[in-house]
């Protein structure tokens, strides 16, 4: 199966209006720019958006905030965008907030196959309202139900040609999780190699859940507060 494509036009061309996607990352490390770009230029519309959290103004995800793109966000931290806020409080977008640890252990386990799984996380909160809730060795816990996604898009730091990847400290945040539970999984890496040029024992997510994958370009390393010190 040849996995590599040109360029991220190529890699998300079949992804349609309405689709469920996850977007690896967290914070503004480890975040697939250049396919997030090509779904800008690609204008498709009513997406359900999977990821840690909403971009910042005017980069990451902001930039489908922006154009109206995304109808729902499921994700953990978004205090950093003000046009999310602003769509969420008009009405725009719908959100599903998820503590981050729950929100981890979701898509891990849809990527596991594990259809939901209890945790006391969130119980006896605005989380736990609508979920069923079962009492294990004298706590309480609640339901929750896995997370998976028609596409599955992720940042690697390095890649080979059989979609084997390895991710670089906190980019490895949600993109190995993610790129289990996605039906199609995108790669982009900043480097893309030849099979037999990554140390099996350093590979963080096996080719078999990868289906297309390419070398991306033009990575910009953003950083979200920046705190100096007075001269």
């Amino acid at each position: 199966m040849n996995k590599i494509v040109q360029n991220a036009d190529e890699a998300i061309h079949d992804i349609p209006s309405g689709a469920t996607i996850m977007l690896g990352g967290f914070g503004l490390c480890g975040i697939p720019e250049n396919c997030i770009a090509a779904l800008v230029r690609k204008g498709i519309n009513n997406l359900t958006c999977i990821s840690n959290n909403a971009g910042v103004d005017n980069f990451g995800l902001g930039f489908l905030l922006k154009t109206r793109q995304i109808k729902k966000m499921i994700s953990s931290y978004v205090g950093e965008n003000a046009e999310f806020e602003r769509q969420v409080l008009s009405g725009e977008l719908e959100v599903d907030l998820v503590p981050q640890g729950t929100l981890a252990e979701r898509i891990r386990a849809g990527g596991a196959g594990i259809p939901a799984f209890y945790t006391a996380t969130g119980y006896g909160t605005e989380v736990a309202i609508g979920k069923d809730v079962r009492e294990f060795n004298g706590r309480l816990y609640i339901l929750e139900q896995a997370l998976t996604a028609e596409f599955a898009i992720v940042k690697a730091w390095k890649g080979d040609y059989l979609g084997n990847l390895v991710y670089r400290a906190t980019a490895r945040n949600f993109n190995p999780m993610m790129a289990m539970a996605g039906k199609i999984t995108i790669a982009e890496v900043e480097e893309l190699v030849p099979p037999g040029q990554l140390n099996p024992n350093e590979i963080h997510t096996p080719g078999i859940f990868v289906q297309r994958i390419f070398q991306g370009v033009n990575y910009e390393k953003r950083i979200e507060q920046r705190t100096v010190r007075k001269g």
